[in-house]
């Protein structure tokens, strides 16, 4: 189960996504030599959550969230604890149907490169690479590219 995320859960979503990102991006962003940028991150949370059309949905245990908006999933993080439980693949639902309920007909997120885990849930769920490639404006700077999903039911992107 899930409810809506809005503002007066961002130290939640915070927690939840440093996290996620402390295990998750721990071989691109080594945390020795790249503290987490904690003020950063909330900040964008805090303006994501301020978005107009931005819908926030969080897991009732606190375990995950997902943010999206615009035809976009902005972020879906969930505890490392909750990993490969259905957590994940529960809140991907959600978005996409928040993003259908929206008018989307095209979902499109941006993934680490080297982030293997994230790839291979996005991939199994029908995600494509788009050819969307971009440097992500932190140090070491790495890659990120992006995939879209068509939600129209058509298989063309």
């Amino acid at each position: 189960m899930s409810r809506r995320a809005g503002l007066a859960d961002l130290d939640r979503l915070l927690a939840i996504q440093r996290e996620s990102a402390l295990a998750g991006y721990a071989e691109v962003f080594p945390p020795e030599l790249y503290p987490y940028p904690e003020d950063d991150v909330r900040t964008s949370l805090q303006q994501l959550l301020e978005t107009p059309g931005t819908v926030g949905i969080l897991d009732d245990d606190g375990l995950g969230f997902a943010l999206v908006g615009r035809g976009r999933v902005h972020r879906l993080y969930v505890r490392p604890s909750a990993w490969g439980g259905g957590v994940g693949a529960a809140l991907h639902d959600e978005a996409l149907a928040a993003l259908r309920d929206a008018g989307s007909d095209i979902a499109s997120l941006w993934v680490l490169a080297d982030n293997v885990r994230a790839r291979g849930f996005y991939e199994r769920r029908g995600w494509q690479l788009n050819g969307g490639a971009r440097v992500v404006k932190s140090p070491p700077f790495p890659l990120e590219i992006a995939y879209s999903l068509d939600l129209s039911g058509s298989s063309r992107l």
